[in-house]
């Protein structure tokens, strides 16, 4: 099954092609630029060198946060397009569970995390279990990253935290956590849109009308908005 991965949830734009078990193809880049102008050359460019039409894609798997408000919106919106178009399924990957993935052999819990300003983070935790089964132990949230610390704390192994935010988070943590907190290298920061790909494969479909992105959070103008209705009552 030629499957397409697309992630555009945060600074890290990644595409993939996988078919069955094998990487047919991926592009990468960690940059501050826009992907709404990025995303679609990309995989064009993608298909093209991999002699893959769209039509031979069986399946799109896509980052559906939590991330960049805009940058989810952008995958989100091309995946579903995309799916609708070739009337093939979509499947939705929590954006920090891609991220545990790298964590894959660790004897631990995983921590991906993600910053969302103001001391806060977009985290979770995960397990692996004989390197293959990749488990969500506490679902993702939106929480004060010293609060998350205290929380692991209580547990009875080390937490591996993973991503590019990690180190903007790392003296909070390690104050906290003592030698219980373990960081990621850099080269296991970055998502992997192939996993993403071999995620989504295992996961139910949902129908493109109703796949809807998971930003954890509310949108600011969503916030105010809600704050003034319930002012006026």
């Amino acid at each position: 099954m030629k499957t397409l991965a697309i992630d555009t949830s945060n600074f890290v734009m990644g595409i993939g092609l996988v078919e069955e078990n094998k990487v047919i193809g991926e592009v990468i880049t960690n940059l501050k630029k826009n992907h709404s102008v990025r995303v679609m050359s990309a995989i064009e460019t993608l298909l093209a060198d991999c002699d893959v039409s769209p039509k031979e894609l069986e399946k799109i798997v896509v980052a559906q946060g939590p991330g960049s408000y805009t940058g989810v919106r952008i995958g989100v919106t091309i995946a579903k397009t995309l799916a609708w178009t070739l009337n093939i399924p979509l499947v939705g990957v929590s954006s920090l569970e891609i991220v545990a993935a790298n964590g894959r052999y660790f004897d631990g819990y995983i921590s991906p995390l993600f910053d969302a300003r103001r001391q806060q983070i977009f985290t979770g935790l995960y397990t692996f279990k004989d390197g293959v089964y990749l488990k969500n132990e506490i679902e993702d949230q939106l929480v004060i990253n010293k609060e998350w610390a205290e929380t692991l704390k209580a547990y009875d192994k080390p937490v591996l935290f993973i991503g590019n935010d990690v180190t903007m988070h790392q003296p909070i943590l390690e104050d906290v956590m003592q030698e219980q907190a373990i960081f990621a290298s850099i080269p296991q920061y970055n998502p992997r849109p192939s996993e993403l790909a071999f995620i989504g494969l295992k996961k139910e479909e949902t129908p493109v009308h109703s796949f809807v992105p998971n930003y954890v959070r509310l949108a600011e103008a969503e916030a105010n908005w809600l704050a003034a209705q319930k002012f006026k009552k």
